[in-house]
């Protein structure tokens, strides 16, 4: 999965294109640092043709491409330092096999590299600017960082109680009606457990782990890969098919009124800015954390998202009230 970000540098916005797990910077922008009027696909062949640079990016690319073709390398830095030696990102990428630098087109289009090779581009621009690029990218990756840790405290948090009681509920009311015999009972659970899949992401963890065969050697699952409002809806639905099974709503009921919920949620958390490790001083930077301790941080976050969900989980609960009292009218007549 890709996404572009942005930085601003010293008045200069710089995208970063995030692809997997690596960055990379875009040159191009970058290259507005500069003083002067230079263009910058100039900038960028001028750089890329020095002996220094060849030298750092055929290192980069001997450390973590197994696929980089050295005797091309070899061939170009024969030449590098030669008055009439000329070296474009494609001629580069095409010959040698290179993944540390490429050219983009499109949106947000222009020369993006590996965030490694990046900075010592930035050396070229300016000393000043290369350390002020460094501290914002370090200030970016501080700020995911502590997204990812609200994150995972929410799906803690959230998820931890509400699985029990489902769990508890199926042993209770499920497992001494099951028709599958003693230690064979935790379909009974599995089958619960799908129930909830079904309603709010379509389809069962089997056919999740068919359609994911690497991500499951990996030992994830769907939940891996669900967003913040999904895991904040599967664990309402949780509590609710809890209450659903206490009070004796066959499956197929359970279900409707389960996928029913889990649209409607969806559909107010996603009114919701959810990811409130953060309070945005502007677009570009999400908190001051500089005076704050990561602990401070997450502690202003809780009171936020306990905040902005007020209402909603309020309104949610006065509906959950409703449909229940709707059933068992129903299981009355």
């Amino acid at each position: 999965m890709s996404k572009i970000q942005k930085l601003r540098v010293e008045n200069v916005q710089v995208s970063i294109f995030t692809k997997g797990e690596e960055d990379y910077i875009c040159l191009t922008d970058m290259v507005a640092a500069k003083e002067g009027d230079a263009r910058p696909a100039d900038v960028i062949k001028n750089w890329i043709r020095s002996i220094s640079t060849l030298e750092y990016m055929g290192t980069w690319e001997s450390l973590y491409n197994k696929d980089f073709n050295v005797v091309e390398y070899d061939h170009f830095r024969s030449k590098a330092g030669v008055a009439s030696f000329t070296l474009s990102v494609g001629q580069w990428v095409e010959k040698t096999n290179a993944i540390g630098i490429f050219s983009k087109q499109g949106k947000y289009g222009g020369t993006y590299a590996h965030r490694d090779i990046a900075l010592e581009f930035g050396a070229a621009i300016s000393p000043l600017f290369k350390i002020y690029l460094y501290k914002e990218y370090q200030r970016l990756k501080e700020v995911e960082s502590n997204q990812f840790n609200l994150e995972w405290d929410i799906r803690r948090l959230m998820t931890k109680v509400n699985y029990v009681l489902h769990t508890d509920a199926v042993q209770k009311h499920i497992i001494p009606n099951s028709k599958f015999p003693e230690g064979k009972q935790w379909i009974e659970y599995a089958n619960e457990a799908d129930l909830l899949n079904v309603a709010l992401y379509g389809y069962t963890a089997k056919q999740w782990k068919e359609s994911n065969p690497e991500n499951t050697l990996k030992g994830e699952n769907m939940r891996d890969y669900s967003s913040i409002n999904d895991l904040l809806v599967m664990s309402n639905l949780e509590s609710i098919n809890a209450e659903l099974i206490k009070r004796g709503a066959d499956k197929k009921t359970r279900f409707e009124y389960l996928k029913k919920m889990a649209n409607e949620q969806k559909e107010q958390f996603a009114k919701v800015d959810m990811v409130k490790s953060v309070k945005k001083i502007t677009p570009l930077t999400y908190v001051d954390i500089k005076e704050m301790t990561p602990e401070q941080i997450e502690e202003e976050s809780k009171k936020d998202i306990l905040e902005a969900n007020k209402k909603n989980l309020s309104d949610f609960n006065k509906k959950l009230k409703k449909g229940l009292d709707w059933n068992r009218k129903e299981n009355k007549s």
